[in-house]
């Protein structure tokens, strides 16, 4: 908006960023409180008021966010990276990626529905357009970085398709053991979640480009990756639902209080 030649600035209350983001207006102030988000200013009357500026970051934020990270690594990311809109270039490509992905896996879907429907034979290449696991490739290297990624995709690659299948079927008892633990309605402090906790712990650890911290996985990768198993639906399936995800993400956060210093 200009008035006599000069722009304005725009500024929004606490409130209506708050419904906007579809948040509260206590997350934003916890957001503030960690010097993640300071108000663009404060009204005299003490309520806060955040610009475009500010709306970007907290953009930046909330993608973050989505890709699991926990707040002390987001706060990482974002004092490493000071161009927002660079920052924001980085996470634009990954979601175009990502809907790509997505489309191709519907199309994918939809074509092998149609032919079993019809009687036709569906080709492998169609039933498995999409699911490339380096597919992920710009998404772990959003949330962890070049070097993780192509430090996996060179282990993976590396593996005969022996050592691929042992390695699937030690995720996939871990995963089904997780399962069957949140059926059973076990605490996260019982020895049982415990014990599953050092399995998950030990799987990272096992798993080259893992983020480390001394000899093992960094803890707020760790407590990333939990928050990113119950709020991605795809990895929250792996665990039977956002239930057992939460059981593995608080059962790792107790197991890494405890054993990691």
């Amino acid at each position: 908006m200009r008035e006599n030649g000069i722009e304005e600035e725009m500024d929004w209350s606490i409130q209506q960023v708050a419904k906007l983001a579809g948040t509260t207006s206590r997350t934003l102030r916890h957001y503030a409180d960690l010097g993640l988000l300071p108000p663009s200013r404060t009204g005299a009357n003490g309520y806060r008021y955040y610009d475009a500026p500010t709306l970007a970051r907290l953009q930046r934020i909330l993608l973050l966010r989505d890709l699991g990270l926990g707040l002390p690594a987001i706060a990482d990311v974002l004092a490493g990276q000071d161009d927002t809109a660079t920052a924001l270039a980085t996470h634009l490509e990954w979601l175009r990626s990502e809907k790509n992905r997505l489309d191709r896996q519907i199309g994918s879907v939809e074509t092998t529905i149609r032919k079993l429907k019809g009687g036709e034979q569906p080709m492998a290449e169609e039933m498995l357009d999409g699911f490339d696991h380096t597919a992920y490739k710009q998404e772990v290297e959003s949330r962890w970085g070049a070097d993780a990624y192509a430090a996996g995709d060179t282990w993976w690659r590396s593996m005969s398709a022996d050592e691929r299948d042992a390695w699937k079927q030690r995720l996939q008892a871990l995963n089904t053991d997780w399962t069957d633990a949140a059926a059973r309605g076990l605490a996260p402090d019982s020895d049982a979640a415990q014990t599953l906790a050092a399995r998950h712990y030990a799987w990272l650890r096992d798993i080259p480009g893992t983020p480390r911290e001394g000899s093992g996985p960094a803890p707020d990768y760790v407590r990333g990756l939990g928050d990113m198993y119950v709020t991605d639906e795809r990895f929250a399936a792996n665990y039977g639902g956002v239930a057992g995800a939460t059981l593995v993400r608080d059962a790792l956060a107790l197991w890494l209080d405890r054993n990691v210093h």
